[in-house]
């Protein structure tokens, strides 16, 4: 049964964390609807190139005023000196510098600090063509997703390039898949966009700040059920790209490992991000059609495939060792505890470590009646035959199985899971107001959000911070950009002894 939680005053309560529902952005020609940003390291040579045609092909297409920003990862040589004259010349350009390297905390801190409603990325290199950035952004402006990427895998991509890059990137792919379950098809292409609202929400729980951080905010936003608008790109290989590989991958394959073991465990508050709009057509109740019932079928016929599997298993091992009803009583034992974790978790959506005791006190209890049946399967072979072979007994208990399976998600889905999908009715609880959701102390996901001036970020002029407008009646796209983005002054300073989470505030 679906609760709704009520303020004492019996308003309904406003939970925290979720997104408002999807709608076509509200445009303005006094500001810029679209941020690209391009993140560099040392890249004098290509960086005037990039930007203006860049900002030649946004001037020619885009309907809506536009910003490119610079997004400068503590270069070395000439990148400061070419983006401030960028700056200078060009109104919709906006250098930004940082002291510290990471593409990811450049895109996280840029993103985080402008006022565009749509922001997007790019590489410096542009081996993406531009013909697919309208694409890319308007499903975002439209309302119809929440982030868009540019995908080199899709049927319908033309991509060159040499073998070994498209080995390494088809083999990341198919790691993420098997590894995070994760269903888009290309995480490492640089061209990506994100709605301002929901990248508010997500980036703070996005912790990488390299190469990883584009693949970690995907899957973060996959498993969320957040909506991800993937384009076919035509991409054509740098073969002076001076990124690393070897250390790359390295770096990825840590990420795929602790954002796995975080998800296992529980400990991201996706749950924030969850079920995220109020006109969800999952949450529309339909006449003899229960909710997530088909969803909570595919599920556990998949877990109790697998369980069934490790069942035979472990009743094979113990078998050699002890009678088949012991046997069969330990092995089902073993089992049925995997098989309710995996259940609670995958099938019917329950995260987080609340109430685990209680729900596998309760499997325990479904486990005595599968046992029940199993047992006496096998007692009633023996009667019947009292020197059965090995493979009459596997064949009677998995007819028991499948028997038990039936009944133990009927029980699952009515006794111990009750409120996992089950919308039927509505029941009003009365409970506090929400208070700002803080994630458990030690989680990697904890961090606070820090000012610019502690992650080394130096914006070249220190003017008025706001960012500029234009009148009206110019050109959407030629607005006045004399005064340099001050991106310190768009943050709230975090006191470190204030337990603060970023992440439930709207």
């Amino acid at each position: 049964m679906r609760t709704q939680q009520l303020s004492p005053n019996g308003s309904q309560a406003q939970v925290l964390g979720t997104l408002p529902a999807r709608e076509h952005l509200a445009v303005s020609h006094s500001k810029p609807v679209l941020d690209v940003v391009i993140p560099v390291y040392n890249e004098e040579k290509d960086l005037e190139m990039c930007v203006r045609r860049l900002h030649a092909h946004l001037t020619r297409t885009f309907p809506y005023p536009f910003r490119i920003t610079i997004a400068d990862n503590a270069s070395t040589d000439r990148t400061p000196i070419v983006s401030q004259d960028l700056q200078a010349e060009i109104p919709q350009v906006h250098a930004f510098r940082l002291e510290q390297k990471g593409r990811g905390r450049a895109l996280n801190t840029v993103w985080s600090a402008s006022d565009a409603p749509v922001l997007a990325y790019m590489d410096v290199d542009l081996s993406t063509d531009l013909n697919a950035l309208l694409p890319l952004v308007a499903p975002l402006i439209s309302g119809h997703s929440d982030l868009a990427i540019g995908s080199r895998l899709a049927r319908s991509s033309r991509v060159v390039r040499g073998a070994k890059r498209e080995f390494i990137s088809r083999t990341y792919n198919l790691i993420l898949r098997g590894s995070l379950a994760a269903r888009f098809s290309d995480a490492q292409c640089g061209f990506k966009a994100i709605r301002k609202d929901v990248a508010e929400r997500l980036l703070p729980m996005v912790e990488d700040n390299g190469w990883f951080f584009d693949t970690e905010m995907l899957v973060l936003a996959e498993r969320a059920g957040l909506r991800i608008h993937e384009v076919p790109v035509d991409w054509v290989d740098d073969p002076d790209s001076t990124v690393h590989i070897v250390k790359t991958a390295t770096d990825d394959l840590k990420g795929v490992l602790r954002v796995g073991r975080a998800l296992a465990t529980g400990a991201l508050p996706l749950d924030r991000l969850r079920r995220p709009f109020g006109d969800d057509p999952r949450d529309r109740d339909i006449d003899d059609v229960p909710v997530g019932l088909a969803r909570q079928l595919v599920g556990f016929c998949v877990v109790g495939g697998l369980s069934t599997l490790f069942y035979l298993l472990l009743f094979s091992l113990f078998r050699m060792g002890t009678g088949s009803q012991v046997a069969n009583a330990l092995a089902l034992l073993v089992s049925a505890v995997a098989n309710t974790s995996a259940n609670r978790r995958l099938t019917f959506g329950v995260k987080g470590r609340d109430g685990a005791a209680r729900h596998q006190a309760m499997g325990l209890v479904v486990f005595a009646i599968g046992l029940a049946l199993t047992s006496g399967s096998l007692a009633a072979l023996h009667i019947a035959n009292p020197s059965p072979t090995h493979g009459t007994e596997v064949a009677v208990l998995i007819a028991a199985n499948l028997a038990a399976t039936v009944l133990r998600f009927l029980l699952f889905r009515a006794w111990v899971f009750p409120d996992s999908e089950d919308t039927d009715g509505v029941e009003q609880q009365v409970v506090p107001a929400p208070a700002p959701l803080r994630v458990r102390p030690g989680t990697p996901y904890d961090a606070q959000p820090q000012p610019y001036a502690s992650q080394g970020a130096q914006p070249w002029a220190t003017q008025d911070p706001a960012y500029p407008t234009s009148d009206p009646t110019s050109h959407p796209n030629s607005f006045d950009s004399s005064n340099s983005w001050d991106a310190t002054a768009q943050l709230p300073v975090v006191n470190p002894h204030e337990q603060h989470d970023p992440r439930s505030s709207r």
